[in-house]
């Protein structure tokens, strides 16, 4: 517990440093949205609650936080914000039909070991929670995305007011083109980073290549990935179009 509290601290110390008010901003909204994402877990065991709605609620509120409590109210913010949603939605109900398709909801066998004492009757529909799961794990990354375009586009916009509106797209795409394969490259390695005991587990059971790919626990974590980086790639053009939008339609007010 220790360990936390110092590594926290410095953290916060480090952000504070480097963003002032903003850094102490951006540390808050790790805990706010660490309590929303703990209410959503909380609400979703409930089965009259509807876990896809829930998780577009809750997504909602965390880009409110990520961008508004952050970066204040503003055309880049209020463009994320429009982006990053309706990429989620789009996203959503992708994930919904891969994750029915593809059975990679519930347990694998490699964790049935300790939950084999317990009930799996709990009246929950796993194929949404397993499609909250995966949108929960992208949002992040589809949010920063998002401001990582209206940004500069607000910026250069600013300089050259007189930039049509398909000038102002194509200026967006090229800035998605610059970080569209280090965040995807960022989720690969989160995620494969935390399973890298899992890996090293079938390594040590002597499990085949064509076990490990059919495996539950490896197939649920190969579309995690997959369709979080379709995610960042779907983000990039639906941002530069709306950003676009917004402020030529700006300059003719």
């Amino acid at each position: 517990m220790n360990v936390i509290v110092i590594l926290a601290a410095i953290l916060f110390l480090l952000m504070v440093m480097i963003g002032g008010k903003k850094g102490a901003r951006s540390f808050i909204a790790l805990f706010l949205n660490f309590g929303v994402l703990f209410l959503t877990i909380i609400l979703m065991t409930d089965p009259h609650i509807n876990p896809i709605v829930l998780t577009l609620l809750s997504s909602a509120v965390i880009c409110s936080i990520t961008l508004f409590y952050i970066n204040g109210g503003n055309v880049k913010t209020v463009t994320a914000f429009i982006s990053a949603m309706l990429t989620i939605v789009l996203l959503l109900f992708f994930i919904m039909a891969v994750t029915k398709h593809t059975s990679i909801q519930g347990f694998g066998e490699e964790e049935l070991g300790d939950i084999g004492i317990f009930t799996l009757f709990v009246g929950v529909d796993f194929v949404k929670v397993t499609a909250a799961m995966i949108i929960m794990g992208t949002i992040g990354a589809i949010t920063d995305v998002a401001i990582s375009i209206t940004s500069p586009m607000r910026e250069i916009h600013s300089h050259n007011p007189s930039m049509n509106r398909k000038d102002l797209y194509k200026f967006g795409l090229s800035i998605g083109r610059d970080i569209l394969g280090t965040n995807t490259n960022t989720l690969f390695f989160a995620f494969f980073g935390s399973y890298l005991a899992l890996i090293i587990w079938f390594k040590d059971l002597s499990y085949s290549a064509e076990k490990i790919v059919n495996s539950k626990v490896f197939s649920a974590e190969a579309v995690t990935i997959l369709c979080a980086g379709i995610g960042i790639g779907l983000i990039i053009p639906v941002t530069s179009w709306i950003t676009a939008y917004f402020l030529a339609k700006q300059n003719k007010r």
